[in-house]
């Protein structure tokens, strides 16, 4: 693919994922929205605050935020995010962070979620049931009915920084405010 059109594609794939992340739709992810996504995971997966795994997905969040917030002004600008996001932000700070939602979704631990599981999560992230039932059938290439966390990292990691994956289809539909 020519180098252009996978720019486009990855910047398609950075506006998706920013109209995830900016809750309210006003152009900035701020550090009280970014932080919801934990909070969201963590219900529809029927798990406390205080629950360890909650925990360790919201420290992780943290640094995520840290690292995204360029100027450090407690406000994420998509012009932040675009410059932010890649394969070294995604190594450096998303996979353990997006390791951790899936470990508030895998509540038997085994490194694997169940569709019911998968979707509950993908939904509290702000996407659609329909998206995300796509991408799960996307990802669960045996046909297995389970989806593992590897496999849910390398389809994040290829739609953020090649615009192609199985999980493009978790951003079909623009979230509902």
């Amino acid at each position: 693919m020519p180098e252009q059109a996978i720019a486009t594609v990855t910047d398609y794939a950075k506006q998706r994922i920013f109209a995830m992340l900016d809750g309210d739709g006003d152009g900035v992810i701020t550090h009280t929205e970014y932080l919801e996504r934990v909070d969201r995971a963590a219900a529809a997966m029927g798990r406390g605050a205080d629950d360890p795994v909650v925990r360790a997905a919201r420290a992780a969040h943290e640094g995520v935020f840290a690292d995204m917030d360029a100027d450090h002004d407690g406000r994420v600008t998509f012009e932040e995010y675009r410059a932010w996001a890649g394969h070294d932000a995604f190594e450096r700070s998303c996979r353990p962070a997006l390791g951790s939602l899936f470990d508030v979704a895998d509540h038997d631990g085994d490194g694997r979620l169940t569709r019911e599981e998968f979707t509950r999560l993908r939904v509290a992230s702000r996407n659609a049931q329909a998206d995300a039932e796509r991408a799960f059938d996307g990802l669960d290439t045996d046909g297995d009915g389970l989806v593992g966390r590897d496999d849910y990292l390398a389809g994040i990691h290829d739609y953020v920084t090649t615009g192609s994956s199985p999980m493009a289809a978790a951003y079909r539909t623009l979230p509902k405010r």
